[in-house]
């Protein structure tokens, strides 16, 4: 079984609330501070999957679903 890179991203509001994102990494070792700032958020509305769905299949429906975002945008 081939290994998947991922990253996970820690955020925490002002009211103490945490949450953590998992996705493809951003910041590698080879990026410098100026590469890595934020340029903009977005957060999938998705928030129910099947239980049995793979780890690949939710990336998928995760960058499609940013990919029909950014389309509508244009």
């Amino acid at each position: 079984m081939k290994d998947l890179a991922l990253q996970l991203v820690t955020v925490e509001l002002e009211n103490g609330k945490q949450g953590v994102f998992i996705g493809g990494p951003l910041i590698t070792d080879d990026f410098t501070e100026q590469d890595s700032q934020v340029d903009s958020v977005w957060f999938s509305d998705i928030q129910e999957v099947p239980a049995n769905i793979t780890l690949r299949e939710l990336i998928d429906m995760v960058t499609q679903q940013l990919g029909d975002c950014s389309k509508s945008l244009q």
